[in-house]
C-alpha cells in the first residue's frame, strides 16, 4: 500500500514554531537495500558492485565507476562499463539465446515471464526503495512504477495469443538503450513483453541511475529461464555492438534527440527495425477557457517527479485576455508543491512523506537547469514564481546540490533553451498569444511531441485546432500519459522514428507478420497512424 501522507502545517504554524528535525526512516538506508540485494541476489551482486549478465552468467567484469546518490551525494553502487569487444561478446552470445528462445512453445515462454512477475511482485518493495536511492522518486511514484511494469506485463501474459496469430519472432534480439527516469515501467516492462513475443532481450543499464534496480529485475528473470541480457557502460563506446550489429533484430530506444537522431541515422543506414522514442516539447494551450478551478487541480499534478517525465508539461500556451485569471489559478496551485528527502520523517514510526518529487538525477543537471533559468532572467524572461528549498523537508546537514525548487517563467527569449526544449526539470515557461495561428506556433514550437493538452469551453474549438497540434496524443483539458496496456503511443516529428508501441502495436513492432506488412510508426519514407 501506498505510504499515508503527512498532513502539511499551515504557514502560520510554520511561522509560530521551528521546523522539525528529520530522521531517516528506519530501515530505508542504502546499506539496508544493499544487504537486501546481496541476500536477495547473490549470484548478481558482490559485496561492492553489481555484475554484468550475459551468456546467461553474471560476469565480474567492467570497470565499476564510482556513483552517488541524488538524495543526498552519498556513495552508492555504479555501472560496470565494459569495453567495446567485450559487448560485441554479450551481443553474439544473445544471438545464440534467441536461436533456442524463438522456439520455445508459448505457453512455456508465459509460464516462465509470469513467474518472473510473481517475483517481482514479492521484492517490490526493495525495487521501489533501490528506485529511490539511484534516481530520486518519491516513495509513492517508486512503487508505481514497479506496480505498472508487473501489471502492464500481466495484461499482455493474458492478452498474447490474438497478438501472436500469424506472427513471428524477429531474426535476431531486441536491443534496448533507455534512459534512466522509468527503469521498471519502461524499461523492463518493455523487455518482459519483447521476450513473451519470442525475442531474447539485451539492454544497456541506463549510465545515471537505475543500475543496482535493473540488475535485480534481470536476476528475478534470469532465475525463471528469460533469456535478459544487461550490460553497463558508455553508448558511444557499446552503440557499436547494441545498435549497428548485424546478429540485433530490433533497436529499441528511449531518451534525448541528439542521441536518438545518430541512431536513427545507424539504423536507416542498416534497414534494421526500429522503435526511437525522443523528447519533445509538450505543451498545454489555454484559449476562451473558464473552468479554472479544474486547472488548479491538475497544476501540482503535472510536477510528478520533478517534470522528469518524456510526457510532462513545460510549457502553457495562453491567450493574453485570459492571463491574469490563468495566474489566480496557477500561482496558488503551484506554491502547494512539495519536494524534500523522499525517506526523511519526524518521527521512525511517521509513513514516509507524500511529495510531488524529490532531488533531479544529479547535481550537475540541476546546476543546469538553475543557470539556464538565471540567462532566460537576464535576457528578458519574466520569473512569476520562485520556490526554494525549505530546511524542514531535509536531513539535517545533508547534501542538496541535486534539489531544484519549481521555477514559472514568462516569455523565455527565443536564444534559451528553455524556449524550445525539454527542460526536464520542475521548470514552467508560459508564452502568451492573440490569435489561434500563434497558438497553433507556440504549442508546436519543437517539431512534434508525445502529448499536449487544449484547454477551451468550446467543442467545435477543439475539434478545429487539436488535429492540427503535432503530438501524438491531445487531451482536452485533461493530462495525456504514455498509457497502459491497449492504449497505443507514439510520436509525431522529431519526437519519434520507426514503429509505435502500445498494445498490440508493441508485440506487432518485436515480430514479423505477413510480407509486406506496413508497420504503424513514423518513417522517413511514410507515417502510418493505426
Amino acid at each position: 500500500m501506498a505510504p499515508t501522507p503527512t498532513p502539511t502545517p499551515s504557514a502560520h504554524t510554520r511561522a509560530a514554531s521551528p521546523p522539525p528535525s528529520l530522521v531517516l526512516k528506519p530501515g530505508t538506508a542504502w546499506a539496508d537495500a544493499w544487504r537486501r540485494c546481496i541476500a536477495t541476489a547473490p549470484e548478481a551482486f558482490r559485496d561492492d558492485r553489481v555484475l554484468n549478465l550475459w551468456a546467461g552468467e553474471w560476469h565480474a567484469d567492467g570497470r565499476a565507476l564510482p556513483a552517488t546518490s541524488p538524495v543526498d551525494g552519498a556513495p552508492i553502487a555504479g555501472p560496470p562499463r565494459l569495453d567495446g569487444p567485450t559487448a560485441q561478446q554479450a551481443v553474439r552470445a544473445c544471438l545464440d539465446q534467441h536461436r533456442a528462445w524463438r522456439h520455445v512453445p508459448l505457453p512455456e515462454r508465459r509460464a516462465r515471464v509470469g513467474a518472473t512477475l510473481d517475483a517481482l511482485s514479492e521484492h517490490r518493495e526493495l525495487l521501489a526503495l533501490l528506485l529511490v536511492w539511484e534516481i530520486g522518486k518519491p516513495w509513492r511514484l517508486a512503487q508505481a512504477d514497479v506496480d505498472r511494469a508487473i501489471d502492464g506485463v500481466r495484461w499482455y501474459v493474458d492478452s498474447i495469443d490474438t497478438m501472436l496469430d500469424g506472427r513471428t519472432p524477429l531474426p535476431g534480439p531486441v536491443s534496448n538503450i533507455a534512459s534512466w527516469n522509468y527503469p521498471m515501467s519502461v524499461l523492463v516492462h518493455a523487455l518482459l513483453v519483447q521476450a513473451l513475443a519470442g525475442n531474447a532481450v539485451i539492454a544497456k543499464t541506463p549510465t545515471d541511475g537505475g543500475v543496482a534496480c535493473l540488475t535485480l529485475a534481470g536476476a528475478l528473470a534470469r532465475r525463471e529461464g528469460v533469456p535478459v541480457t544487461l550490460v553497463s557502460g558508455s553508448g558511444s563506446e557499446l552503440s557499436e555492438a547494441l545498435v549497428r550489429s548485424p546478429e540485433i533484430g530490433c533497436v529499441s530506444f528511449v531518451g534525448g534527440r541528439d542521441t536518438g537522431a545518430r541512431i536513427a541515422t545507424a539504423v536507416a543506414d542498416l534497414g534494421k527495425r526500429h522503435i526511437l522514442e525522443q523528447e519533445g516539447l509538450n505543451t498545454w494551450g489555454i484559449w476562451n477557457f473558464s473552468d479554472w478551478e479544474a486547472l488548479s487541480t491538475v497544476v501540482p499534478k503535472l510536477f510528478d517527479y520533478g517534470k522528469q517525465r518524456c510526457t510532462a508539461y513545460p510549457r502553457f500556451v495562453v491567450q493574453r485576455t485570459l492571463f491574469d485569471q490563468f495566474l489566480a489559478a496557477y500561482l496558488p496551485a503551484v506554491r502547494t508543491v512539495r519536494t524534500g528527502h523522499p525517506l526523511a520523517v519526524e518521527h521512525p514510526e511517521d509513513a514516509l512523506p507524500a511529495l510531488d518529487f524529490g532531488p533531479l538525477i544529479n547535481a550537475a543537471k540541476a546546476k543546469e537547469l538553475a543557470d539556464q533559468v538565471a540567462e532566460a532572467i537576464d535576457r528578458g524572461a519574466v520569473p512569476l514564481h520562485r520556490a526554494t528549498l525549505t530546511g524542514d523537508r531535509f536531513l539535517p546537514g545533508q547534501d542538496t546540490s541535486a534539489y531544484l525548487a519549481p521555477v514559472t517563467l514568462l516569455n523565455p527569449p527565443p536564444s534559451s533553451p528553455l524556449f524550445h526544449a525539454e527542460p526536464f526539470g520542475p521548470v514552467d515557461t508560459i508564452v502568451l498569444v492573440d490569435t489561434e495561428a500563434e497558438l497553433l506556433a507556440a504549442m508546436n514550437a519543437s517539431n512534434g511531441a508525445l502529448v499536449a493538452t487544449l484547454s477551451t469551453d468550446d467543442s467545435e474549438t477543439y475539434d478545429r485546432l487539436a488535429p492540427q497540434i503535432r503530438a501524438f496524443k491531445v487531451g482536452r483539458g485533461k493530462a495525456r500519459s504514455r498509457g497502459d496496456r491497449e492504449e497505443l503511443f507514439g510520436g509525431f516529428g522529431a519526437s519519434w522514428h520507426g514503429a509505435f508501441v502500445g498494445g498490440e502495436l508493441l508485440v506487432r513492432a518485436v515480430t514479423e507478420g505477413p510480407a509486406g506488412e506496413p508497420a504503424p510508426g513514423n518513417f522517413p519514407a511514410y507515417q502510418l497512424i493505426p
